[in-house]
Parts: structure tokens; sequence; C-alpha cells
């Protein structure tokens, strides 16, 4: 059970900082646009690279040199052209919920973008797989420190998705949807600078 506490509490606190995937999170929540399989995708996807950490998959990880570039660079792309999306969606100001409903994104379209944020995020794999891999090695019950830190993804995303509706009646009006997507382009392009930099 300490191990399992200890994986939680360190799983919990390296997911908590705002990044790209939970603004795509929030934003999803907030406009009630398929929470389900967005928070699913993104507590199942951490549970997979923790697992892999846990497993060892970090040292493999290192040893392949081109990993760590076309990460970066394909993450920093990314991130910048979805930081520009939303500068641009700031910009015409025509977004708020009643407005956001009628524009749905396909599931496909939310589920890639949801997948992008993930897996082509370098620090994804520093948090879960090398550093959660590393530390889970320091307790004899290495699975349980994993299932720990797994759980703090689930428990996180799915609390991010659906707590989001919460703040439902505040972006029923266009001007705080300009401010959320202008701070998501600000987080979308800060995150890519400092992959690239």
């Amino acid at each position: 059970m300490q191990a399992a506490l200890a994986g939680f509490g360190l799983g919990f606190s390296l997911i908590l900082a705002i990044g790209a995937q939970n603004a795509f999170v929030l934003r999803q929540g907030l406009r009630r646009e398929h929470v389900f399989a967005i928070v699913l995708t993104c507590a199942l996807s951490d549970a997979l690279l923790i697992a892999a950490g846990v497993a060892g998959f970090g040292a493999l990880a290192t040893a392949v040199p081109l990993f760590e570039p076309v990460m970066r660079w394909g993450g920093a792309a990314f991130l910048a052209w979805y930081g520009a999306r939303s500068f641009v969606a700031a910009w015409r100001g025509q977004d708020s919920l009643k407005a956001g409903k009628d524009e749905r994104t396909s599931l496909r379209a939310a589920l890639l973008t949801v997948l992008a944020f993930t897996w082509l995020n370098p620090h994804v794999y520093l948090d879960t797989v090398v550093l959660i891999g590393s530390i889970s090695a320091q307790y004899d019950n290495r699975v349980m420190f994993g299932l720990g830190a797994g759980l703090a993804s689930f428990v996180f995303f799915f609390s991010l998705g659906y707590g989001a509706r919460l703040l439902g009646p505040v972006f029923a009006r266009p001007r705080a949807w300009q401010v959320l997507d202008a701070g998501i382009g600000c987080v979308m392009w800060i995150i890519a600078w400092s992959l690239i930099a």
C-alpha cells in the first residue's frame, strides 16, 4: 500500500501542471464533446507509458539516439500549429458554450488530436517512462507503485474532463472562450519553444 500511495502522489503531482494535453481535455470537457473517449484515451495512454517505465523501457528509449530528436521536433511542430489555431479562434471570438455545440468536432478528429498531444510530447516520456520508471525501482513492489501512478492518471483526467462542466456558466460568454483560447495558444507555444530551445 505504501508503494501504491507513493506512486499515486508522484503520478498526480507530475500530471497536475497545465500542459497541452490538459488544456485540450479541459476544452473538450467545457464543450461536452466526446469527454469519456478523450479522458479514457489520456488515462490509458498514461497507464501504458507508466507500465513501460516500470518494466524498464526507459533504458531502451535512451539507447535509441534518434528517438528523442524526432519526438522533440515533431511535438514542437504540432504544438506550434495547434497554438496558432487557438490564437485564430481567440481572434475571431465567435465561440461560446452554445456556439461551440453547433460546430462539433468529430470523434476521430478529437481522438487523433489528443493522441498527438500525448504521444508526440517528449515530456510525457520523461515523466512517465523515465522518471516514474526509475523511481519505481526504489520500491520492492514496483507493480503497486506503477498501479498507484496509473490510478492517479485516471482520477486526474476524469476529474478534469467531467469537472470542466462546472465552469459552464462562465463559458456561456464568448469573451471567456477568447481568454481560454488565447491561454491555450500561449501554453502550446511556450511548450513548443521549450522543446526546441
